[in-house]
């Protein structure tokens, strides 16, 4: 088959398009034939900092497409079924192999472009805000760094759990497409400090969650931003900044801090059910991702660099 592979960690250019074996399956894998991958943070973390083990290395969390073969033990799909794929490497290419708790079938009327996005992308929002955090209706999340594919994920479950979601982005135009899927508040943090504006929105007292998808530099402001025993969730780090927790914040405002990664909960039996009522919503229409640009998957490397460098809304795709 072929592949987008890389043989030494660097930058989007260390992807080259070539073929390799095609992936086997055992007793209980499925192999997908990709029509659509989306890029998620990880692949492109995994890109920059995770090692080949041996030789060429397909990249990729994610991908959706159609069931080509199953082993013998497997019950939850068929060949011929559509369906949304994860692995912890491989979706960029041809073929996607992946064990059966990991393939999600697809519903009637759903955009497989779309629903390409949904199990890590949807998944880890409805994690962190509703099994590690405790959403409750009424409280008030600030989502940082909420234009990209998690937090605009994130932005909508909050709203339609009855939260009141503060949402940042860099420049005016980003922030402000995020009230168009559910914050009540928007905040360019490359114009304003989101502390002082948070603090206002809630007269003083400070937001009741802090979901921080990208890290580095702001995790300051949204310690000031964060009301005393509030929550603070720590789900990526778009920013590419390393990031240290301050005990002094997390001690004199008792805080509680949560990490979160969902792609270890996806197969069991409760993240599985959440990925397919995620699913049935997505075509039902009750949630959406905006998908920024598709790439073909023979030009994987700028992709990554169009996902890393242009600041996209919503998701980059790559279409097989």
């Amino acid at each position: 088959m072929q592949a987008a592979i890389y043989t030494r960690n660097g930058d989007p250019d260390v992807l080259t398009w070539g073929t390799v074996s095609d992936p086997a399956i055992g007793p209980t894998g499925v192999l997908v034939k990709v029509a659509y991958v989306s890029i998620e943070g990880g692949d492109l973390i995994s890109r920059r900092m995770t090692p080949p083990a041996n030789g060429p290395h397909v990249v990729g969390y994610q991908a959706a497409g159609t069931v080509v073969a199953i082993g013998e033990q497997v019950t939850r799909v068929a060949v011929g079924q559509k369906v949304c794929a994860f692995h912890w490497f491989g979706s960029h290419a041809e073929l996607f192999a992946v064990d059966q708790r990991h393939a999600f079938p697809l519903p009637d009327g759903i955009d497989m472009a779309m629903a390409s996005t949904v199990p890590t992308t949807f998944g880890t929002a409805h994690d962190a805000l509703f099994e590690f955090a405790g959403l409750q209706p009424g409280e008030t999340v600030l989502v940082q760094g909420a234009a990209g594919g998690v937090g605009i994920a994130a932005v909508q479950l909050a709203a339609q759990a009855g939260a009141r979601v503060i949402a940042t982005a860099s420049g005016a135009g980003r922030s402000a497409r995020l009230a168009e899927y559910g914050a009540a508040e928007t905040i360019d943090h490359a114009a304003e400090s989101i502390a002082e504006r948070c603090l206002a929105l809630t007269d003083g007292k400070g937001v009741d969650m802090v979901m921080d998808i990208a890290g580095g530099r702001a995790m300051a402001e949204l310690m000031r931003a964060i009301r005393y025993r509030g929550r603070y969730l720590m789900v990526g780090i778009a920013s590419g900044e390393s990031t240290c927790l301050d005990f002094t914040d997390m001690v004199t405002k008792s805080l509680t801090c949560h990490g979160t990664l969902f792609g270890r909960e996806m197969g069991t039996p409760r993240g599985q059910a959440i990925v397919e009522d995620l699913l049935r919503q997505m075509a039902a229409g009750a949630i959406r991702m905006p998908i920024d640009r598709v790439f073909p998957l023979s030009e994987a490397a700028a992709a990554h660099r169009y996902a890393e460098q242009a600041h996209p809304f919503g998701r980059v795709l790559m279409a097989a």
